[in-house]
């Protein structure tokens, strides 16, 4: 198989001949794993890659500031993103991390959200889509359309997330409008990914918690499930073999029957501190393939590089000869995981099928 047909073969449960490799490092992981691999060379093989967004226009980060943030101050380095998040950085502990500080969370009326200035998706950048698609199906890569924070938290993120439930309890109308102005960009966004011929799309909100699901099965069904199902359907409409992956952290068990049925393919990161992928494999393996697994608050930070050995076979072995496993670490990798145990996961990957 070429690399995109064992990729699509794992994703499809129909077998494959290697393992993908897959991970992320935070910046100063980042600098410590590649001194690492200055003293031990190895070589990591290249599955995927992404394809650009469409281009963006919107307000400016002072219009943003002065229109939604009047009269509060940020420490230094604080930017604002398209959607008018301001994103604060905080102490050197904090590494990474920011607080993020919400533009409509004093809005009281749907006039407000309706004014509110959403940031606009050029349809002019497929161009640049296809030919980035072009690009890396001739070196033989998964194209990739990233966009996750597909709805949900794209609009908490603005609104807040206790307003946001609020709104869907007590004020449908605030809700609504909001909701159905993100899902209404991210459709368009998922229909251009398509059209450039992307193999994969990736969604996701996080809709999970470490021990349970976010909300109510009869609120997500309501509220989320039908916009989720609806971006699927602008993909689809025009790549009907298209695959879909979809993120949520933490525990989203009760949740996975609406996911299956609003079209996902794959479902990242099934996190093994809140979920078991034994368990999770034998209840939905048959319809949903899965990718992550290996535990980014246990396994990777504090096991030894046996360990991650170990953990990157046994779900292999759980998932079986057929595929439907992308094993790879449930998130970005954080400052606390030592070198070697990437190395490690690299290294399992490469031997479970040599």
């Amino acid at each position: 198989m070429t690399r995109i047909e064992n990729y699509l073969s794992i994703a499809r449960r129909t077998g494959y001949d290697s393992v993908p490799v897959h991970f992320e490092l935070c910046p100063s992981l980042r600098k410590r794993f590649d001194e690492y691999l200055a003293l031990h060379p190895m070589d990591i093989p290249p599955c995927e890659g992404n394809i650009p967004d469409l281009p963006v226009a919107s307000a400016a980060p002072e219009e943003f500031l002065a229109a939604y943030y009047p009269g509060l101050s940020f420490r230094p380095g604080t930017t604002v993103d398209a959607w008018g998040v301001a994103h604060e950085p905080g102490s050197s502990a904090a590494f990474h991390m920011t607080r993020m500080h919400h533009p409509m969370r004093d809005f009281d009326s749907v006039e407000q959200i309706l004014a509110y200035p959403l940031p606009s998706f050029d349809p002019a950048g497929l161009d640049r889509q296809r030919a980035a698609v072009a690009d890396l199906h001739r070196r033989d890569l998964v194209a990739v359309g990233n966009m996750q924070c597909t709805v949900w938290e794209t609009a908490w993120y603005m609104r807040g997330m206790e307003n946001l439930f609020c709104d869907m309890q007590t004020d449908p109308d605030m809700a609504d409008a909001l909701l159905g102005r993100v899902t209404d960009i991210s459709a368009r966004r998922a229909e251009s990914f398509a059209r450039a011929g992307a193999d994969v799309l990736f969604l996701g909100d996080d809709i999970g918690m470490q021990r349970t699901i976010m909300m109510s099965p009869a609120l997500y069904g309501e509220w989320l499930q039908p916009r989720l199902r609806r971006v699927i359907e602008a993909a689809r409409a025009v790549r009907p073999d298209i695959i879909v992956f979809y993120h949520s952290c933490g525990h989203v068990t009760e949740l996975v029957p609406q996911l299956i049925d609003a079209g996902i393919d794959v479902l990242n990161p099934v996190q093994p501190e809140c979920m078991s992928f034994r368990e999770i494999h034998d209840r939905f393996g048959d319809r949903l393939s899965f990718h992550g697994t290996l535990g980014t608050q246990s396994t990777m930070p504090f096991g030894t590089p046996d360990d991650v050995r170990r953990a990157v076979f046994e779900n292999l072995d759980i998932a079986g000869t057929h595929g439907g496993l992308f094993v790879c670490p449930t998130h970005l990798l954080e400052p606390e995981v030592p070198p070697e145990n990437v190395a490690a996961y690299i290294q399992a990957c490469i031997d479970y099928t040599a």
